[in-house]
């Protein structure tokens, strides 16, 4: 995050920059599963690359646009990103991402109609006998927090929720949030020959990266990767009537594979860029300039 800029206006745009993300990203998420106007698993990815992309061009000069507690952890480790910066950072996109769910929920969970429970949401439930906060409604809480396996693929392509065990489930969001937080590194670092010129279309790569660690890693666990993406809407779900269903979950697991497994797995990524790949750049005259003063 640049210095200049102070840390209440870091933590706003942590804040709405992980709003956006959340508005688009999750946005996506109930327009596939609550209308099915999204045919495919790639378009609900492509919007969340472009969700990622356009968070980080809205809030990336003032406060860098982390938008992920578990990047923002990483970056403490191996940036230099200052220790006493993370706790309100991560606060912030916390904040952002219930705020983001509480808008989605306005315009989906009919809040603003004549019957307080009508709305998209309620017709997608009782068109699919689900009973909000009972066992099987992670059906419809999925557009807000995360579950394993992808509850649109049970039964389906996974004929039961055994298909995909907590530890693979772990497995799945620690490595996906390795490889985006390796590339994220690799991209944003100077030292890097083969990034690409300038800053401008850096957040369109970290959008793509984003999108396609997406369609592998979707089907198993939704994809989280984020650890603020998925707590600020599971709370908010919570709260809105899902209960036990959303914290802890069905099945339980929900802090080890969407918050513990994608902190550890971005700290890991982030470590593979700086010591194995990270020494063999060649510095260009510009990077050690800036490593000079204290930027790399």
């Amino acid at each position: 995050m640049p210095d200049h800029v102070s840390l209440p206006r870091q933590c706003l745009a942590e804040l709405f920059g992980t709003l956006i993300l959340v508005f688009f990203g999750v946005g996506s998420v109930h327009v596939a599963v609550l209308t099915g106007a999204l045919g495919g698993l790639w378009q609900v990815a492509a919007v969340w690359g472009v969700a990622v992309a356009l968070a980080i061009y809205a809030a990336g000069a003032i406060s860098g646009a982390h938008l992920n507690p578990a990047i923002t952890v990483a970056f403490a480790v191996f940036r230099k990103f200052p220790v006493s910066r993370v706790g309100p950072c991560v606060l912030s996109q916390l904040a952002g991402a219930f705020l983001g769910a509480a808008v989605l929920y306005t315009l989906y969970g009919g809040v603003l109609g004549p019957a307080p429970h009508g709305g998209v949401l309620a017709e997608f439930e009782a068109s699919h006998a689900i009973t909000r906060g009972a066992p099987g409604s992670e059906k419809s809480a999925m557009v807000y927090g995360e579950y394993f396996p992808n509850p649109a693929m049970v039964p389906g392509q996974f004929k039961s929720v055994e298909a995909v065990s907590e530890w693979t489930a772990m497995l799945a969001e620690g490595l996906g949030t390795a490889l985006l937080a390796l590339f994220i590194f690799a991209l944003t670092d100077r030292r890097n020959p083969g990034r690409p010129g300038g800053t401008t279309m850096l957040a369109v790569f970290i959008g793509l990266a984003l999108s396609i660690i997406i369609i592998i890693i979707a089907p198993l666990t939704q994809a989280g990767l984020n650890p603020a993406r998925d707590f600020g809407p599971r709370l908010f779900s919570y709260l809105a009537g899902w209960g036990r269903i959303a914290i802890p979950g069905p099945r339980g697991g929900f802090f080890t594979v969407y918050i513990l497994a994608p902190v550890l797995g971005a700290s890991v990524g982030a470590a593979c860029y700086e010591f194995l790949l990270r020494p063999f750049m060649i510095k260009s005259a510009g990077a050690a300039q800036a490593e000079q003063r204290g930027e790399s």
